[in-house]
């Protein structure tokens, strides 16, 4: 009996995908528009399938394209209760606009920040450790219930020159609609669509994180330069390979 049970609970948290699966959808959707891309998956993974959004200076195109497929798909906001609070204000504008009825925020445990970022300033001397209990828990946390979800990566920014548009991550299927769309295509639907734009885009912050690690772009860097500037690192830590 304790053997067949074993067998039971191996089989139930098997992961939902593994790297065959990732390459079949990865050759079974190349060259397929990002539309029917996402009218397909969003139907074949229904009540398996979450959008998470940053609601930075880009969101609107994945968010506008996910609702003409289907407003009521759960999208998912980190709050690490350190973002602008334009973010805030423009999460909620856009969602309203969108019609988006399933909006989750999430944030830390409040146990987590009391243990391990008591002063609030873990940003300043370790901030891997700060997207870890800001970030990347809660989100692991929001997730736990999906086995697919959608992110807004493309390859023109810093460092995803190779982004594919499946990945696989923990055993989940990562899409990633946008993967190849230039910067020129991201503008030109903003302006054809007529989309909102972050408050903060024109005051010359073209990627937003949080406050303590974001700041303004000079004309001539890359869109991310503002993101941890002076620190070795590029990424919050939800879209590393281990996650």
């Amino acid at each position: 009996m304790a053997s067949a049970a074993r067998r039971r609970d191996v089989i139930e948290t098997a992961p939902a995908f593994d790297m065959a699966a990732v390459a079949a959808l990865n050759a079974r959707f190349a060259g397929v528009d990002t539309r029917t891309v996402l009218r397909a998956l969003v139907a074949e993974y229904s009540g398996r399938i979450a959008v998470v959004s940053s609601f930075g200076t880009e969101a609107a195109v994945l968010l506008h394209l996910v609702a003409a497929v289907d407003r009521s798909l759960p999208v998912i906001f980190v709050n690490t209760q350190k973002m602008f609070g334009e973010t805030l204000a423009y999460r909620d504008a856009l969602a309203e606009r969108l019609g988006l009825t399933q909006l989750t925020v999430v944030r830390p445990d409040p146990a987590v920040l009391w243990a391990r970022d008591a002063t609030s300033l873990r940003w300043s001397y370790d901030p891997d450790g700060c997207c870890e209990i800001r970030k990347v828990e809660p989100l692991r946390r929001a997730l736990a219930g999906y086995d697919v979800w959608i992110s807004g990566r493309k390859n023109y920014q810093a460092g995803r020159a190779a982004l594919p548009r499946f990945e696989l991550d923990e055993g989940r299927l990562k899409i990633n609609p946008l993967a190849d769309w230039s910067k020129a295509e991201l503008d030109g639907y903003f302006e054809t669509e007529q989309l909102p734009r972050h408050p903060l885009e024109a005051q010359g912050y073209p990627s937003i994180g949080c406050v303590p690690c974001t700041s303004a772009v000079a004309p001539g860097e890359d869109p991310r330069a503002g993101r941890w500037r002076g620190w070795d690192k590029t990424e919050c830590g939800i879209h590393d390979p281990a996650f």
